[in-house]
């Protein structure tokens, strides 16, 4: 959960929140049951206030926000576009914590878009929000470097401590005047749509193995992705493209070879490739 972090830390820097605004309670998992965002669940056990408006943009749900008379208001990885009268409301503004180096990878995906995209390096960025997507002024940004083999959730928490870490420092800056906004620079901007589960298919007579392996660590604990093996399309959870075949199953792709080492076929288990190919023979 890439916000939990920047909660915990504005709390134990002293600051008052006033409001929790998260998204509202979903029907999912098997029975269909009620499942509660974590930032909400995080939010309860520190018995701060919760509202969970279904549209951010309804005037009734920026009046509610607006009562709180907050001096700052903090987005992070919200999932609505927020209205300019919001944005512009507190007395200090609209800061996002945005998991990229802005202007690289702005949009709702820019971890997954980072791994597919083959970076050696992200970041955080805390900018000054405005009507834009992710266009905002820069408050402070923080480097992180990404290993050859990292994957999307793991990628996501060490930049979620940074984030949490580095708002609270611009926070302290911007209350003293410490720090000023810088515009974005024009060069160097890429987008970071949002991933579905189209976007998972993973086709060996198309793809490069690095193209496969990229996917796969990008998306896994996301939308997923899946590949048809010995005519039956699995969900394929972990794999490389270096170094000898042990027990994964080897995918010839269009420049060299993909083994594919966790598997999970329809309405089974997780296993391993191998076990699951000599299954189906």
């Amino acid at each position: 959960m890439f916000a939990g972090p920047s909660l915990n830390q504005l709390r134990e820097a002293g600051h008052d929140v006033a409001l929790v605004v998260t998204q509202p309670d979903r029907l999912g998992g098997r029975g269909m049951r009620t499942l509660q965002s974590a930032i909400k669940l995080q939010a309860t056990e520190m018995h701060l206030p919760v509202f969970q408006p279904e549209r951010i943009r309804t005037e009734e749900a920026q009046a509610r926000i607006r009562e709180v008379g907050a001096d700052l208001m903090v987005v992070v990885a919200y999932g609505q576009i927020l209205p300019a009268s919001l944005i512009d409301g507190p007395r200090l503004g609209t800061v996002n914590v945005h998991a990229s180096l802005l202007p690289r990878h702005r949009g709702p995906a820019p971890i997954e878009w980072a791994i597919l995209r083959g970076d050696s390096e992200t970041g955080v960025t805390i900018m000054q929000m405005d009507i834009g997507v992710d266009t905002g002024p820069i408050l402070a940004q923080e480097r992180v470097p990404m290993a050859s083999e990292e994957i999307a959730p793991r990628l996501e928490g060490r930049l979620a401590n940074v984030g949490g870490r580095l708002l609270v420092r611009t926070l302290d800056d911007l209350v003293e005047g410490r720090v000023q906004p810088v515009p974005q620079p024009a060069v160097g901007v890429t987008y970071a749509p949002r991933l579905r589960s189209e976007d998972g298919k993973l086709d060996p007579t198309t793809m490069t193995a690095e193209d496969i392996d990229r996917k796969v660590r990008a998306l896994v604990g996301r939308v997923g992705t899946w590949m048809t093996l010995k005519g039956v399309d699995v969900k394929v959870l972990r794999g490389h493209r270096d170094g000898a075949v042990v027990e994964g199953l080897p995918i010839q792709t269009v420049d060299g070879i993909y083994v594919v080492d966790e598997v999970q076929p329809p309405g089974g288990r997780v296993m391993s490739a191998a076990a699951w190919a000599r299954g189906r023979r």
